[in-house]
């Protein structure tokens, strides 16, 4: 059944043959776990570990590390295939390790059932496992339980569920225990309803259980987080793009250079150890342990910057991002509702507290007025303003009172062991409990308002808990006035006001406006109570959608004097709560509105402003009411058409439809979480690359579903963070922002690394197939070719990987996902660079095989060497795309400097030690043919530098 929360509880007990008074019975119970099995989350499948081994073997680029190694060790050159197959080891392993961490997002998500739980069954309250658990169970639910299964409230105390982990909802639920109508009701309306995984933070209840393992709706979401498929990373479709391309060139190589070495006459088996040096050459067995080191590297500086990567792709991906969907509260908000605006009859205090530094406005008549930063200490200011006004300290006091957050300071020791109210309120405050009650609480006793010592001349005596139906609070204190003398100031202020109603008692209401409202029928004005006519009701009724429609979020609050009789019925037991709300929440006299606002972290609005320079798109994504929503968007800058989709609509739209809407709206509000994965698929369905944040169970489909999903740390769940491949430490936007611009450097260093080894190669390449065209043997042995291939890829490989942003990175749209590793002019470079190296290594030995009738020995070791120089400059040259080595510093990547003067150094020893000269048959250069090889080799460097001087212009 899906309509439980629309029948009557005797219904549901009635459809599940169960006594409310007694419970279950044994027989029963047998029965009914015998044909629904264990209430538990089960794992309906999964890559298993040999699965994930083999995904990891088939990569393109694998299976050519794999030949290469062959063909190493067919050449005799064990050392090179040990180290070839030891990358394959390390690469494969690393991916197995990430993605069996991915999987374990389920085990996660299992481990939320309750261990054990109170319920009543054979007429005895008794504590089973939960897992024993089955539909017509009665459980007992208590402050602090995590709900065992999906039930039906029985009864119902003043209960409480933090459902946030299932509904994104972030503030407790009040739950009920009459029927609600309609059948698609979401689940955070369903206030007659428990769900399993979420926590009772307030009261007791009793509920039926209805659905037990895996058709609870957290059941629902396991099943659904087992069947989306992550997708393939943008690195690792062109990785494996790459290695398909460099497979076909290997081959076409071989065949090649073999023929054409065998129609000239050589030998066959030198053309054959040649032709396979020559397609391990073009192998960049460096790439994934680069790749590897670049996106750990990336991953390093992510950490600092606040974001944890648990995938090293992940990184990668970041850089490709086109759309980024981030919550609203705590992400782009500070998760802490402030009160930003006071509002009493004739007038508005506005309060900015941003940053701790106060700016007011003073007491106007109307309702428009900006904040106007006063440079004296406003704190002071505030409440000699509050001081003055009998409405706005009675306001105040009123939303201090009728609240269940409890206030804490630091309080410094006082001689004479009192503090003035002047004193408390310079103090600094902390409140705990309801993020708006706390908020409320807070600005009260910063404004010289402080709870605890409103509660000295004002205890509680009883109070009449809020309820959806009602939607106010009211809470009912005793007047007992202290001998003492309390010194000028707000706290006197509302004092004088309370005293002069002349009454023993008095009750403060609190809650939505037009709720209150409803129960006023004066309002406090100049200094007393005076007739609450049609005018003013129009007039508070406009203002409360004036602030409603800013994004603030507006409580009003009302007082009434009891008198005598009505406080001795709070004494009468049992207390009727229904009664008690009657007979007290009438003839309120209305004081005012105060305003709450999450305000938006400072630091979010430049973040934003990064990311549409970068050519993102950030998309808000929230719960709240779409005028909130669509206020925070505009002071972000998110959207500048006002467009809002909520999730009522989204439900209308179809996939096709849903595309659509998802190119052009910016801002979605009233959103349930199970909506996020339908606009996941429908931006990754229009071509984009798409992270998305989430903190919730029920999130966790959506973030496995998107290309980088982003959980909270300070509030997400387990199962959230498990499901991501990002894990946010001080879940904020910006810091989405900064990963984006390392995955962004990080790719691009990858692309240095391709375009240098490949680079490289192409030179090698021209060298071997032009030298036998010019007539001369072979130019280089196979052995000096593997040497060129393994010590230019290396150690300057490696230091590409450290390179830092260009200036431009985070100032142009983001590259196609589908983008080839070769594009943008790539090949080009790769063609004229790898041809002009080839010549200019050629050009000197040739001189002197043709002019000087050298020894072999002797030229190729000049051609050796200034092919091997002559890639160190690229290396240098091809550190920026467009500026030139002097503009972005020479030591600017002092890893880099290292690595070249090492490779220098090796080669020296190449040439110049008698035990590599036999083994790589060199000869010894003089001084002036060594400098003329360097200074050869330099040609590369300057023509790479002239190039960009030109693409610059």
């Amino acid at each position: 059944m899906t309509d439980w929360h629309q029948r009557t509880t005797a219904d549901c007990l009635a459809h599940l043959q169960v006594d409310s008074a007694h419970g279950l019975t044994s027989a029963q119970v047998v029965d009914r776990r015998q044909r629904e099995g264990p209430n538990e989350i089960v794992d309906t499948g999964g890559r298993g570990p040999l699965r994930i081994i083999g995904d990891q073997l088939r990569g393109a680029m694998i299976v050519l590390l794999v030949v290469a190694a062959i063909v190493s060790m067919y050449l005799d050159e064990p050392a090179e295939a040990g180290v070839i197959a030891a990358i394959v080891v390390l690469n494969s392993l690393l991916g197995f390790v990430q993605d069996y961490r991915a999987e374990k997002a389920l085990a996660a998500l299992m481990k939320l059932a309750v261990p054990t739980v109170r319920v009543r069954r054979d007429g005895s309250v008794r504590e089973i496992s939960a897992r024993e658990l089955v539909p017509g169970d009665l459980v007992l639910l208590e402050v602090g339980n995590q709900v065992p299964a999906d039930g039906r409230l029985c009864e119902a105390v003043n209960l409480k569920i933090q459902e946030a982990a299932l509904t994104g909802e972030s503030e407790p639920v009040s739950k009920l225990v009459s029927p609600r109508l309609g059948s698609d009701l979401p689940l955070g309306d369903r206030t007659n309803m428990v769900y399993m995984a979420t926590v009772v933070t307030y009261g007791h209840g009793v509920a039926v259980v209805t659905e037990t393992g895996m058709k609870t709706e957290l059941g629902h979401i396991a099943r659904s987080l087992q069947s989306v498929e992550s997708e393939e990373t943008p690195l690792q479709r062109r990785l494996a793009q790459l290695g398909r391309t460099l497979a076909l060139v290997a081959i076409g190589i071989v065949a090649i250079v073999f023929v054409a070495g065998v129609v000239r006459g050589e030998d066959k088996r030198l053309m054959l150890l040649t032709s396979l040096s020559l397609a391990v050459a073009i192998v960049p067995e460096g790439l994934p342990a680069v790749a590897t080191v670049a996106l750990a590297i990336g991953a390093k500086r992510m950490f600092h910057r606040r974001a944890l990567i648990r995938s090293l792709p992940a990184v990668e991906t970041l850089g490709s991002v086109t759309v980024i969907c981030s919550d609203k509260t705590g992400t782009l908000t500070e998760n802490r509702m402030t009160v930003t605006v006071l509002d009493v009859a004739g007038h508005h205090l506005k309060l900015d507290e941003a940053h701790d530094r106060d700016k007011t406005t003073a007491p106007v008549n109307g309702f428009a007025s900006d904040a106007i930063p006063i440079a004296v200490d406003v704190g002071m200011v505030l409440r000699q303003i509050i001081a003055e006004d009998s409405s706005l300290a009675l306001l105040l006091a009123g939303a201090a009172l009728c609240n269940d957050a409890e206030l804490e300071r630091d309080e410094s020791p006082v001689e004479d062991g009192a503090k003035s109210a002047a004193q408390a309120a310079s103090t600094e405050f902390r409140a705990v409990g309801d993020p708006t009650e706390a908020a409320l609480v807070l600005a009260a006793a910063r404004l010289g308002l402080a709870k605890n010592q409103l509660l000295q001349w004002l205890p509680r005596e009883a109070e009449i808990p809020f309820d959806s139906d009602r939607k106010r609070m009211t809470t009912i204190h005793r007047l007992e006035l202290k001998a003492t003398e309390i010194e000028p100031g707000p706290l006197r202020t509302a004092q004088d006001a309370i005293s002069q109603l002349h009454a023993p008692a008095i009750a403060v209401t609190k809650g939505a406006v037009d709720s209150i409202l409803s129960a006023c029928d004066a309002i406090w004005h100049e200094q007393q109570p005076q007739p609450l006519d049609d005018a003013w009701r129009q007039r508070i009724a406009e203002t409360n959608e004036l602030h409603a429609a800013q994004g603030v979020r507006v409580l009003g609050v009302a007082i009434r004097p009891l008198d005598r009789r009505l406080t001795e019925q709070l004494h009468k037991e049992p207390i009727d709560q229904l009664a008690l709300a009657d007979s007290i929440e009438r003839e309120l006299i209305f004081v005012g509105m105060l305003g709450m606002i999450d305000p938006p972290r400072p630091e979010v609005a430049q973040a934003v402003a990064r990311c549409r320079s970068a050519g993102i798109r950030p998309v808000m994504i929230t719960g709240d009411h779409p005028l909130t929503a669509m206020h925070i968007a505009e002071q972000l800058n998110i959207s500048d058409d006002r467009r809002v989709l909520t999730g009522a609509e989204l439900e209308q739209h179809s996939d096709e439809e849903l595309r659509d809407r998802a190119q052009t709206t910016s801002v979605y509000a009233r959103v349930a979480p199970k909506h996020k994965l339908r606009l996941v698929q429908a931006l990754q369905d229009s071509g984009h690359v798409v992270a998305m944040t989430g903190d919730g169970v029920n999130d966790a489909p959506a973030l496995k579903q998107a290309h980088i999903g982003v959980a909270m740390g300070v509030i997400g769940t387990d199962v959230a963070k498990e499901a991501s491949q990002m894990v946010l430490l001080d879940d904020n936007f910006a810091t989405i922002v900064s990963a984006v611009e390392e995955g962004r450097i990080v790719y691009d260093n990858i692309r240095k690394f391709v375009k240098y080894t490949m680079t490289s190669n192409a030179g090698e390449i021209w060298v071997m197939v032009l030298g036998p065209l010019m007539g001369m043997p072979l130019p280089l042995l196979p052995l000096q070719i593997l040497w060129i291939n393994l010590v230019t890829d290396g150690l300057p490989g490696l230091a590409l990987a450290l390179e830092g942003a260009e200036r431009d990175t985070m100032r142009r749209p983001p590259y196609p996902p589908n983008e080839p590793v070769f594009a943008r002019g790539m090949v080009r470079d790769i063609a004229w660079v790898g041809l002009l190296m080839g010549l200019v290594s050629l050009a000197m030995g040739y001189w002197y095989w043709a002019y000087h009738e050298a020894l072999d020995a002797h030229w190729r070791t000049i051609v050796f060497t200034v092919l091997t120089l002559a890639q160190m400059g690229n290396a240098l040259s091809i550190r920026s795309s467009r500026d030139s080595l002097f503009q972005i510093g020479v030591f600017s990547n002092p890893s880099l400097i290292a690595a070249v003067a090492l490779t220098f150094v090796l080669q020296m020893l190449v040439i110049y030690w008698a035990p590599l000269q036999t083994l790589f048959k060199t000869v010894p250069l003089t001084l002036g043919e060594l400098l003329a090889c360097l200074m050869l080799s330099t040609i590369v460097f300057w023509a790479a530098e002239l190039h960009k001087w030109w693409l610059r212009r």
